[in-house]
């Protein structure tokens, strides 16, 4: 009978463990999807800037824009250009064209130029560091965007704003969402580019996030985002090689992964809504809304709004030639899902919030 005893008790015991790891991982799935819900739903107002300085005329303005290749920085170039053709400013573009000796080289074209302020878009501001404090001594004011993982000013860099939504909520709600869409036991594979620090402290993010949920990082892959179209079509092969079933997700820190991730899976005979599953933690590119509503090979994008973010960089340019302080405003994120893609722009391939944004720049601009 002891035995016997014995033997139940810790049948019981097993039975109790079991069930409050089934209560905890419910709680844990609960919390992810309440974070991402949060950031999933449509974005109709305005709680950006309502004053500031009135444009500035005749300015000229050159625009470093990392690579155009990469949707991000090209949406918000697009927003830069129609925001400044508003406000009319001359704009110029200069494209880096994904390469470190490319960005330099636009940097030397910029400050050679001795334009009237200077727009960081998608120029990791420490490997630039030495054009950005020609900028600071030629009295040029550098605005950016995606220059660093920190929101508004950089001081340390010269930076009067850095325009960017959250970095560290974008990839955490990449992650919560591949864990409940993993029923709690993700596998997944993270892809990001050390190149820029920003991309790294996103990527860094995930994997806490994952890791502390009891979600497994299968493998942390550093490869450059300008070289995506040559790598990842062998990379994933290898990667599907190595990992197969295990790998349910992939977490990467912009939309151009995925971009030439798909060919490789179907290759493999796998498709378009199954494993593994693309999740981006940024930008919200024209090919990533086009991929998710097709339902192939990406499921989500965490999109900023890259048109207004564009219009903030004009904003926040006319108050540093203005000597005000920078506006303070963080733009939205959103999650987006084969569920919610229709709204909040998703007609045209984009997150553009109906907020009225246009209409709240233009009123501080021209006072009307």
């Amino acid at each position: 009978m002891k035995y016997s005893l014995l033997k139940t008790t810790a049948l019981s015991s097993a039975l109790i463990c079991t069930a409050l790891s089934g209560s905890v991982q419910a709680d844990s799935m609960s919390e992810a999807m309440e974070f991402v819900n949060k950031y999933a739903v449509k974005v109709d107002t305005w709680d950006g800037p309502t004053s500031g300085p009135a444009a500035l005329p005749d300015k000229t303005i050159v625009v470093l824009a990392g690579d155009l290749k990469n949707g991000g920085i090209l949406g918000a170039t697009t927003g830069m250009e129609e925001a400044a053709e508003h406000i009319g400013w001359t704009v110029r573009v200069l494209d880096g064209a994904g390469t470190i000796s490319g960005r330099t080289s636009a940097m030397g074209q910029a400050l050679a130029l001795k334009p009237d302020g200077i727009i960081l878009n998608g120029f990791d501001s420490k490997e630039q560091a030495q054009g950005m404090q020609a900028a600071a001594e030629a009295g040029i004011p550098l605005v950016s965007w995606h220059a660093g993982a920190a929101i508004g000013p950089m001081d340390d860099v010269g930076i009067f704003a850095n325009v960017t939504t959250d970095p560290m909520q974008v990839s955490e709600a990449a992650a919560k969402w591949a864990f409940a869409d993993a029923d709690g036991k993700p596998g997944v594979i993270i892809f990001t580019d050390s190149t820029y620090q920003i991309a790294i402290d996103k990527a860094d993010k995930m994997k806490a996030v994952i890791e502390e949920l009891g979600g497994t990082v299968l493998e942390y892959v550093d490869t450059p985002i300008a070289e995506t179209s040559q790598r990842m079509p062998q990379l994933t092969t290898s990667l599907l090689q190595r990992y197969g079933a295990k790998w349910t997700h992939s977490l990467a820190i912009n939309d151009l992964y995925f971009d030439f991730m798909g060919p490789s899976l179907a290759a493999a005979g796998l498709k378009g809504d199954g494993a593994p599953v693309n999740v981006s933690a940024g930008d919200g590119s024209e090919s990533s809304y086009q991929r998710i509503r097709s339902k192939q090979y990406q499921q989500v994008t965490v999109a900023e709004p890259l048109t207004l973010q564009g219009w903030q960089l004009v904003d926040e340019m006319n108050r540093a030639l203005a000597g005000e302080p920078w506006s303070g405003y963080v733009s939205p994120l959103h999650v987006v899902t084969t569920e919610n893609i229709e709204f909040d722009g998703g007609p045209e391939n984009r997150f553009d919030p109906d907020n009225g944004y246009k209409a709240a720049y233009l009123k501080i601009w021209t006072g009307e």
